[in-house]
This record gives structure tokens, C-alpha cells and sequence, in this order.
């Protein structure tokens, strides 16, 4: 490391040598110069997720704009298609694609010219479920609900703009909807309604007002509002898809890792409304109170 007015060796070392000066106040205390031109360090809030905070890197929301269009059912994306869906430009598609591909987060088809998510998104997403202590207490409860009900359970955590499953569990070979871990649901899904229904009034109405969202969903929150206040669930009664019938019920992990919803549905001649309404409500809240004791 070179300075102006001289080259650091290794002399520095040697005994005597002092790379900061003292400066001497009026009581005879001494302190270190570098120390008294040291600006006070600015505590840093906690994050809120505010795009708008100066601490907010734009480059990198780009960046993980790029990597969501890739859903489930998108096996490959070009330059053109990515800048459509971002609504970004093409150049600035150009640049973002040759560093995540670069890092591993993306991979190139020479034979094509496309692209496909990498290997190095695996690590990534494993590195967030394998540290993820509210799915291991959940695993076995969902596993012992999918076989008293004969239905799928899931339990999902909201991703900043969709509700995206941590862990499934499919207790019938009945089941012809079986959704991964890793799928993602809009928040007009059961379970996207049941992680709105317990917001506070003012975050419901900013996550609301996505253009994304069905025109019906204003109507679809109320009565998701209603039942959750008068039965601890939201439900989804051929709605989402139709014939597949769903309960929804949000809990706070207890080890603080967030917010969560699990999920319980299937084919409605596995959960009819009824059934729905009744044992499995009961089961699902049973559920939510093993894991997080008190809550809603």
C-alpha cells in the first residue's frame, strides 16, 4: 500500500515505530489523531424493505428481476423475452445476463442463444431451506394432517411478491395437483389471501394495489377477512382452480424467521366444503397452535 509522501515497508515493524500520532488535550489525557478525526459511526435501521431508502441497490434488484421471470414451467428465456417481461432495455438485459452467467446464477445455450437459471441458484435456495428451523417443526404436523385428510398440505412464506412453498406434503395418490417445494402462488391463491388477511390494515392495502391482481380481489379479501376473524382460516372454494378446494391459516415461526401459512386442500371429492369448513379448520388451527403457541 503506497501513500503520497512515502512507501510503506517492512520497517514498520521494527520497535519504536508508531503509524498514529497523539495529540494531547488541556486535561493531559492523550488520544490517538486518527481516532479524534474518526467520524461517529451512523447506526443502521433494520431493513423494511423500502425501495425508496438510499440503502436500496437498484443494479441488484434489477439483477434478481432477471432471475424470477424464470418460473416452474419456464425452461428457457431469451434476451428480447427477459427484457419484455422486466421492462427493462435490452442493453441493460445484455449486461445483467453476462454477470449472472458469469457467476453461475444463469446458463447459456450457445445452440439457441437462451438462457436457463444455473446451478448456483441450487445453492442458494438450499442454503435458505437447510437453515430453515420452522419447516423441520412443521414437517412431521403436516405430514401426520395429509394423512388424516387424505389432502395436500403446504407451508409457504411470502417472497415480496408471491407466497412460494417451503414444504409440501401429499397425503393421497389421489392428488393430481402435487406442487413442489419451490412453487409459487399469487397472492389472490388461499394462501395468499390468508398471509394478507392478517396484515395490519396498511400493508394489505399497499400489497393490494398490484395491477397483477384479479378485479374480483377486493371482494375475495373481504370474505377471506370475515372468515379468518370468525375461524383462524381463509378458503378457497374452486376459486383458485376450479374443483380444487383449500383452508389457509397464517402463524409466526417462534424462532423469529418470519411469517408463514399453511395450507391444506385438494380435489373436492377428497375435501368438500363441508369437510373443509369443519374437521379440517379444526385441524389446520390445532396445527398453527403447536407451532407457534398464542398466536391469532
Amino acid at each position: 500500500m503506497e501513500f503520497s509522501s512515502f512507501k510503506m515497508s517492512g520497517d514498520y515493524r521494527t520497535k519504536g515505530f508508531r503509524m498514529q500520532s497523539s495529540i494531547s488535550s488541556k486535561d493531559g489525557k492523550t488520544s490517538n489523531a486518527s481516532e479524534s478525526r474518526r467520524p461517529a459511526r451512523r447506526k443502521r435501521k433494520e431493513s423494511v424493505g423500502n425501495a425508496s431508502s438510499p440503502d436500496f441497490v437498484e443494479a441488484l434488484a434489477r439483477g434478481l428481476s432477471v432471475m424470477r421471470c424464470f418460473g416452474p414451467n419456464v425452461v428457457t428465456l431469451g434476451n428480447l423475452e427477459l427484457a419484455e417481461l422486466t421492462g427493462l432495455p435490452k442493453s441493460t438485459i445484455s449486461r445483467i445476463v453476462h454477470t449472472l452467467t458469469t457467476l453461475g446464477y444463469l446458463r447459456y445455450h450457445p445452440d439457441t442463444g437462451r438462457y436457463s437459471p444455473g446451478y448456483g441458484v441450487l445453492a442458494l435456495g438450499f442454503g435458505c431451506l437447510a437453515n430453515l428451523e420452522v419447516r423441520e417443526l412443521a414437517r412431521p404436523l403436516m405430514q401426520n394432517l395429509a394423512r388424516a385428510t387424505g389432502a395436500a398440505v403446504a407451508l409457504g412464506a411470502f417472497d415480496g411478491e408471491a407466497m412460494t412453498y417451503v414444504e409440501a406434503v401429499h397425503g393421497s395418490a389421489a392428488l393430481y395437483l402435487r406442487l413442489p417445494v419451490g412453487y409459487r402462488v399469487g397472492l389472490n391463491s388461499t394462501m395468499g389471501r390468508a398471509y394478507l388477511a392478517s396484515l395490519g390494515e396498511k400493508e394489505r392495502t399497499r400489497l393490494l394495489s398490484s395491477p397483477d391482481l384479479p378485479v374480483e380481489m377486493p371482494s375475495m379479501m373481504a370474505q377471506a377477512c370475515a372468515d379468518f376473524d370468525l375461524c383462524g382460516c381463509c378458503y378457497g372454494i374452486g376459486d383458485w382452480q376450479a374443483g380444487i378446494n383449500a383452508a389457509a391459516s397464517p402463524f409466526d415461526a417462534p424462532g423469529g424467521e418470519g411469517r408463514f401459512v399453511i395450507s391444506c386442500g385438494g380435489p373436492e371429492n377428497v375435501v368438500p366444503e363441508a369437510r373443509l369448513r369443519g374437521e379440517i379448520t379444526t385441524k389446520l388451527n390445532q396445527l398453527v397452535r403447536q407451532l407457534s403457541p398464542g398466536d391469532y
